[in-house]
């Protein structure tokens, strides 16, 4: 388990971490999710000890790690998957790992099979693409079969294969009753991925819930419906208080429930060949949370906001009736 208790990290005047209370619970992938210059690389690094807090504290498994006997025993890490030395191959990189920190050597061809790099263990790592020094930085991570794992970026470079196997990788670590902690900017990824999330902004914590309740409570949910009548059950929504928006016999409805507007429409005789719940996605979510705390904004020339912009609802529906 991880525990923060009003961590706090200056650098001159500016506040990367700002009184931030949390705890990364056993039993479940915890995504750490923010945008950039939110603090959450900085709150890794106190995790680990690489920096001191201004305030406050933080623990592993009820101490700071820091103070931690055997510490690839206790915590394996993935921040920085390329600081390794270039000249060595994979194999003396781990093999130098697990010789200073008292870990038995057959480790290293274990967890280099477990990573998909046994073929190319011999090899300069300085040779290496982006996704096969990802797979070094897991490799180095799990030497130690540690209880608590902590990843940054983890599938950055890794083709869709080696996406899907983090994916699988990092279930099957939680499921094994390990705390599992990742940050990353794919939202897609983290929405497949993880159970809980915590989420900052600005250094301060703005969520902390599972994805469904994260979900649920940044995004409207709206409805998709296609009837011939369209005009007629625009103005009877309207009547009721929703709010559509007309794409020829396709409305989008908002502001009213699913079971409300399949009502109106049977009440009024109005056929329907589509009753659609659209779900949103963690993306969308997370940018209606966020919008506020971004410290970078870009535009894209001549662009507009359509049904991609914070807050809108994709096409994937949770809930379907069909006429």
């Amino acid at each position: 388990m991880i525990e923060a208790q009003s961590l706090t990290k200056r650098y001159g005047d500016k506040l990367a971490v700002d009184q931030l209370s949390f705890s990364v619970q056993p039993g479940q992938v915890t995504g750490f999710l923010g945008p950039n210059g939110a603090g959450k690389s900085t709150t890794m690094r106190l995790i680990l000890g690489l920096d001191a807090p201004t305030a406050g504290t933080v623990t592993v498994n009820g101490r700071p790690f820091a103070a931690a006997d055997n510490p690839m025993r206790e915590v394996g890490a993935l921040l920085e998957a390329k600081a390794i030395h270039g000249g060595r191959s994979a194999y003396h990189h781990l093999l130098c790992l697990a010789q200073t920190n008292d870990l038995p050597a057959r480790r290293v061809g274990e967890v280099l099979e477990l990573v998909g790099l046994s073929d190319v263990a011999r090899k300069r790592s300085k040779g290496f693409s982006l996704g096969m020094g990802q797979r070094l930085g897991i490799a180095a991570a799990l030497l130690g079969d540690p209880k608590v794992l902590m990843f940054d970026e983890p599938v950055n470079g890794l083709d869709p294969e080696g996406i899907l196997w983090i994916r699988n990788l990092m279930k099957a670590l939680a499921s094994e009753g390990r705390t599992v902690f990742v940050s990353s900017h794919l939202m897609s990824e983290m929405e497949h991925t993880a159970d809980h999330l915590l989420v900052i902004g600005r250094g301060r914590l703005i969520a902390d819930c599972t994805v469904a309740e994260f979900i649920e409570q940044n995004s409207e949910q709206q409805v998709r419906v296609r009837t011939p009548d369209a005009d007629r059950m625009t103005q009877l929504v309207a009547a009721d208080g929703g709010r559509v928006t007309a794409e020829g016999a396709t409305l989008r409805i908002s502001r009213l429930p699913l079971e409300r507007v399949g009502d109106l429409a049977f009440e009024n005789g109005i056929r329907l060949h589509e009753l659609t719940a659209l779900q949103a996605s963690l993306e969308q979510a997370f940018m209606e949370l966020t919008k506020e705390a971004v410290e970078y904004h870009a535009a894209v020339p001549g662009s507009r906001a359509q049904d991609g912009a914070p807050g809108a609802t994709s096409d994937v529906p949770s809930e379907k009736v069909e006429a």
